[in-house]
């Protein structure tokens, strides 16, 4: 049988990733935790979910970042706050050498050899590629709540899948 997480190991910082939510006013963030599994000697993985105040609008799906207990509860759900991103989704940072990462190479390595063999128009620039988000509401609906279309109506929604 598992031990259940006492309060007082909730009030420190923990780390999630945000996942979509249709609150407005609050983000979903769920934190990975690992259970033991006392019969058979094993950690399995349990998600636990925590709806967080982000007034800032800080954080966006995909993102992990690092959240606090708050001293009150602001409603019933939202228990915790937001402290900050610490990596932002697609912008890839090794979290032991603090250098930007593209798939399993060092952007770094990637533009050193592009210098060394002639750099070609193919490649692709990372420092003038714009921010993440620009394309909100355009091609990105990542921002949008999505569901499944159960039934047809007469007003078609774009968000549906």
């Amino acid at each position: 049988m598992a031990r259940k997480i006492s309060d007082t190991a909730r009030k420190f910082l923990m780390l999630g990733q945000c996942v979509p939510t249709v609150k407005q006013n609050a983000t979903k963030i769920r934190v990975k935790r690992l259970e033991l599994d006392e019969n058979l000697l094993m950690y399995f993985r349990n998600d636990e979910f925590y709806y967080c105040h982000d007034p800032d609008k800080i954080c966006k799906t995909g993102d992990i970042v690092l959240i606090q207990a708050l001293p009150q509860k602001l409603t019933k759900l939202i228990t915790h706050q937001v402290k900050e991103v610490v990596y932002p989704f697609g912008d890839v940072t090794d979290p032991v050498t603090g250098k930007k990462v593209a798939k399993e190479r060092y952007r770094e390595d990637i533009e050193r050899e592009a210098e060394l063999y002639g750099k070609t128009n193919s490649t692709f620039d990372f420092n003038k590629a714009p921010p993440r988000g620009w394309q909100d509401g355009k091609k990105d609906f990542t921002s949008k709540p999505t569901y499944t279309k159960f039934h047809v109506f007469d007003e078609n929604d774009p968000y549906a899948i």
